[in-house]
């Protein structure tokens, strides 16, 4: 395809709308994701797309929008698989594991109850951005603003929780409420991704555009920025290549996408490895023996202070201890106490 014919396709409304819900689902899913990467759940996206399943087989089901569906099935799941994580039995990774198959399960028994076939899941499973509706772009574009504006302006809350959940309920945060935002805030994400990546595909760009981004950044915001600029760039040329490849054979766009944000990912590891071993380099070594004690951590001396001791006054706070004629003299201000 020449690039001419490429403008052409690119300039078509059905391709307008495709751009806009890709450039919007890779700012919102690498934004929430970066606080599930810094919790270390980097696969509660995966999760929450398996239990979205069951939620757009009920929209099929229903004649309802799978999408509105998908939103509320995802937020129960998201709720209740926070409720089992922050309980932490034993076997609670056992009740996630039969919570994430059963609603994979489930979705695909309740679409053949639909009288729907494969074909229709597939599209909510793989992604199908070139498809969508203006109506489709539409809710999009709520559930992404949504997301955009509860993470950034939650910012120092959401960091405060997702590293140091203590000293955020020391500091009087409700370390509880905040996690279940973020549970709730990952599953609209997943549901806003479903028709751009699909949901099997959901995590990884809830997650690479985090790894990327971290290695380079220094910081947690420049991190946030830095994977949605890096998710916003994976999500629309994933699309454009999708769309110049389509000319010479079938390539969906979502996992264009997603290999896409992987080369990005590759392309950063040896920069941010070299990075990591500058920022060693030039950090300096602490100096050894330079550290004068405090008032209160003076050595003692295996032997007594007399007058060829060598030793000189010792400050210890407002007076000075000293040795004069082998007796011990202490000036406090302008007084002198003899011992």
């Amino acid at each position: 395809m020449s690039l001419a014919e490429l403008a052409d396709l690119l300039g078509r409304d059905f391709m307008q709308r495709a751009l806009l819900a890709a450039l919007l689902t890779g700012l919102a899913a690498p934004a929430i994701g970066t606080f599930i990467v810094q919790r270390r759940l980097a696969l509660l996206g995966d999760g929450i797309g398996h239990v979205a399943v069951t939620g757009v087989a009920l929209g099929l089901l229903t004649g309802a929008s799978p999408t509105w569906t998908a939103v509320v099935v995802a937020i129960l799941g998201a709720v209740l698989i926070e409720v089992i994580r922050e309980q932490g039995h034993t076997n609670g990774d056992v009740a996630l594991a039969l919570l994430f198959y059963g609603g994979l399960a489930g979705g695909v028994l309740i679409t053949g109850l639909a009288g729907d076939g494969a074909a229709a899941l597939q599209v909510y499973l793989f992604g199908s951005v070139t498809s969508i509706s203006p109506t489709e772009v539409w809710y999009t574009a709520g559930l992404a603003l949504v997301v955009l504006t509860l993470t950034l302006g939650l910012l120092p809350q959401l960091f405060a929780v997702a590293s140091d959940p203590e000293f955020a309920r020391v500091a009087g945060l409700r370390v509880r409420a905040y996690n279940l935002l973020v549970a709730v805030l990952a599953a609209v994400s997943v549901t806003v991704a479903m028709r751009t990546v699909g949901l099997l595909l959901v995590s990884a760009l809830m997650v690479v555009p985090v790894a990327t981004s971290q290695q380079l950044a220094r910081s947690f915001r420049s991190t946030l920025l830095g994977a949605m600029v890096v998710g916003g760039v994976a999500a629309v040329g994933g699309l454009v290549v999708a769309a110049w490849l389509s000319a010479r054979a079938t390539v969906a766009p979502g996992p264009s996408i997603v290999i896409l944000a992987l080369v990005m990912f590759a392309a950063t590891w040896p920069v941010g490895v070299w990075i990591r071993r500058r920022r060693r380099l030039t950090e300096p070594f602490p100096a050894l023996g330079t550290e004068t004690p405090g008032p209160h951590e003076v050595d003692e001396h295996p032997h007594e202070h007399g007058e060829a001791c060598g030793h000189p006054a010792v400050p210890h706070g407002d007076h000075v201890d000293y040795v004069h004629d082998g007796h011990r003299h202490a000036v406090h201000g302008e007084h002198y106490d003899e011992h």
